[in-house]
């Protein structure tokens, strides 16, 4: 059954190339999967054919003839030597729509990969922004490296998202190949090994240790989103990093918000989230209820409104924005343009804007297997009558840190938010404010 509406997109689900192309040959000799395998595969397979052909909004799929792209997957099938290959065929078939919120969501691997590294764009140039203690990456890689090439693929705007795709969640593997360029302009080739954690093929869900270990991940990837924020004097930023609120959580925000003359919105790495938040969130700081966008389905849907809060914020709002700011988190900045209520800082967004649902899916009776598919089943037309898929919301002033901002912590966007917001914060303190914090390996 499909979940609540959603416009979300994080970067790691984003749809895929093709298995045939080149981009993800397989270097390791053949070998064939067992029978099994290939036959649950190919129910994946016709699981993303049938939700897309019930529910894609599109009726004319973009002018892709859709039986004939399944049939020409089922031909591809036959020719997998991995659960890569597999994988990367069904997800594949759901590329060929070019839609940032149509993807497969494979079934979890029994091993944890944690290559120790993040990559993201900033401007036109793939950046080294993260790099965690305690792995080969910390000995090889520094933070504002600049990546020229990722596992013998050059990396832009077009590809990361494939690539994070592919060796994520499709087929880890346990070392990542990079060419880099430091700060200086110096380049080098590096071989980066990945921790692995094996865990076990099958979980038992209904006693036992194994449920308690699914809880407390889950307790620990709620406590790495949740909402953060700095007061100082006359501003509030507020570090916002998914749009997973509901209605009292948003107005418990917005109490400490009205305390202040400006509001910072840190939407940097927002991937988006539950369409209910973006509502309440867009309503709390307009004085009168605010169209966000028309909703083009298969019929006649109702616009997105946002319905005025009793006590809006009525203060200054400076909006940070990056690459991997997607969906909700861009519709919302992009309506602060369109109302001219604010200001847009930083880096053009990823241009990763739909609506849609996810459709869960399983096999098996006693033992399981779980996988989904998010699948479109609207268009978002903003006021301007513009889409903001694979074109993002350019920010009103472009603010990008440099390779030498990135290796010394700095972050002179928000520095920069700050000062127009008449405080002084410097770059290096404003680095410090919001630390990113890893999962742990062990849980």
């Amino acid at each position: 059954m499909p979940s609540n509406r959603k416009v979300v997109c994080p970067v790691v689900f984003a749809a895929l190339v093709l298995v045939a192309s080149p981009l993800f040959a397989q270097t390791q000799p053949p070998k064939k999967l067992d029978s099994i395998t290939v036959q649950r595969v190919e129910q994946m397979l016709r699981d993303g054919y049938s939700e897309v052909k019930k529910n894609y909004y599109d009726k004319a799929y973009h002018n892709v003839d859709w039986d004939a792209k399944y049939h020409w997957a089922q031909e591809n099938l036959k020719q997998i030597n991995s659960l890569g290959q597999g994988f990367s065929t069904v997800a594949g078939m759901l590329m060929a729509l070019d839609d940032s919120h149509t993807f497969f969501i494979p079934p979890d691997r029994p091993v944890r990969i944690e290559y120790g590294f993040h990559i993201q764009m900033i401007g036109d140039h793939a950046m080294i922004t993260r790099v965690r203690p305690g792995t080969d990456a910390e000995t090889k890689l520094h933070l504002g490296d600049e990546v020229l090439g990722y596992n013998r693929y050059s990396v832009d705007r077009a590809s990361l998202w494939k690539l994070d795709y592919y060796f994520n969640r499709l087929s880890p593997s346990g070392e990542s190949d990079l060419v880099l360029k430091d700060p200086s302009g110096a380049q080098r080739e590096v071989k980066i090994l990945a921790k692995t954690q094996q865990r076990k093929r099958v979980m038992d869900l209904t006693q036992g240790q194994d449920i308690w270990q699914l809880i407390r991940e889950d307790e620990n990837a709620d406590h790495q989103v949740r909402q953060r924020y700095y007061e100082s004097g006359d501003i509030m930023i507020w570090k916002m990093p998914e749009f997973d609120l509901d209605e009292n959580e948003v107005d418990h925000m917005f109490g400490i918000v009205r305390k202040h003359k400006t509001l910072i919105l840190d939407l940097r790495d927002n991937p988006g989230g539950s369409v209910k938040t973006l509502e309440l969130v867009t309503g709390s700081i307009f004085d009168h209820d605010i169209k966000i966008a028309d909703r083009i389905g298969r019929k006649d849907l109702k616009p997105q409104l946002a319905k005025a809060h009793r006590n809006p914020f009525g203060g200054k709002i400076i909006v940070l924005i990056d690459s991997n700011s997607a969906s909700a988190a861009e519709l919302l900045a992009r309506v602060i343009q369109l109302e001219k209520r604010g200001t847009v800082l930083g880096d053009r967004s990823s241009g990763k804007v739909m609506e849609s649902k996810l459709y869960s899916e399983r096999q098996g009776a006693d033992t399981q297997i779980f996988y989904s598919f998010s699948v479109t089943d609207a268009n978002l037309l903003m006021a301007d009558g513009n889409s903001l898929e694979h074109v993002g919301v350019v920010p009103d002033e472009i603010l990008l840190p440099t390779g030498q901002d990135l290796a010394e912590g700095k972050d002179p966007i928000l520095a920069h938010a700050a000062e127009l917001a008449g405080v002084t914060l410097t770059p290096v303190a404003a680095g410090k404010l919001f630390p990113y914090e890893w999962l742990p390996m062990s849980q």
